[in-house]
């Protein structure tokens, strides 16, 4: 038999991971009919059948199964490693951080950067997604936790504080409590409970029930900011900070709590060589307020 062709292969595979012709086409940029003449191809090289439509899309065959079982690991394996080995573009960096982090702290300090470095050009992956080095060509992330990520390196940039913050019409009705009082005052609740550590710094006792309960930071200090003023928010002061410079938060206290994670600047060993990221990366430790060796 000779050599299988390898666009018959990658229909079968791609086909065989969605379940479905339409998307499958649509993945490898093909029209329908494109890919299941591929696939009538594969299978008449093979003799037998390796899909089977079905109510809901397309099923493996027994045939197909073992097919698949057999070739979809190496494939991954040969993918992963064109993508290690493809030349990178010493003038392009590719940095992943998460969209909350974009807006408030990134941005509004890229101007300056992008004037100094025009030679350079930077590719913003703004994500919830934890980046995985070994499988996505992303040179850099900015992470928050505690500083401690597998086969990285992660060098520290500075803390995060908590600091309890409202709205302008707010503090003009209930006024400013002390730090111990805050549960007199309408509370949002945050994702990690971290009304309980303030109390427990501070003094005081939460409330019985929060106003209302957010299970995201940014949509957390959104609320906080409203015009009347839904409540008060324990913000983290490196997004809330930007909304307070505009005025649409205000402290309701001078007194901040360090957060038990941090924010860090994490990139794999081959970044390393790259010389577009060692500008990047110049760059943001001297955001972060770090000494930077010239």
């Amino acid at each position: 038999m000779s050599r299988l062709p390898l666009d018959q292969v990658d229909a079968f595979v791609t086909a065989a991971r969605l379940r479905n012709l339409t998307r499958a086409a649509e993945a490898m940029h093909l029209t329908v009919s494109a890919l299941s003449h591929r696939m009538r191809l594969l299978e008449q090289r093979l003799g037998h059948k390796l899909l089977a439509r079905g109510p809901r899309g397309v099923e493996l065959t027994p045939d197909g199964q073992r097919l698949f079982d057999a070739i979809s690991g190496p494939l991954d394996t040969i993918e992963h490693a064109l993508r290690r080995a493809t030349l990178r573009n010493d003038h392009t960096v590719t940095l992943s951080l998460i969209p909350s982090m974009a807006t408030a702290w990134l941005v509004p300090r890229l101007p300056a950067f992008l004037a100094a470095h025009p030679e350079l050009g930077l590719n913003l992956q703004s994500s919830t997604h934890v980046v995985d080095f070994e499988r996505e060509p992303v040179d850099l992330a900015l992470r928050l936790g505690g500083g401690r990520w597998a086969n990285v390196h992660a060098e520290f940039l500075f803390p995060e504080w908590i600091t309890p913050v409202t709205s302008p019409a707010l503090l003009k009705q209930h006024g400013r409590p002390a730090p111990d009082q805050m549960a007199r005052l309408p509370l949002l609740g945050d994702p990690a409970n971290r009304w309980k550590d303030w109390f427990e710094h501070f003094g005081g006792q939460p409330p019985a029930r929060y106003v209302a309960q957010f299970d995201d930071t940014e949509t957390l200090h959104q609320a906080a900011a409203q015009g009347v003023g839904v409540g008060v928010a324990l913000a983290r002061w490196t997004l809330a900070e930007p909304l307070v410079k505009a005025g649409r938060l205000v402290t309701l206290t001078k007194k901040r709590l360090q957060a038990d994670f941090a924010h860090y600047l994490v990139y794999p060993e081959r970044s390393l060589g790259h010389p577009g990221f060692r500008k990047v990366r110049a760059w943001l430790l001297e955001q972060a307020g770090v000494a930077v060796e010239r």
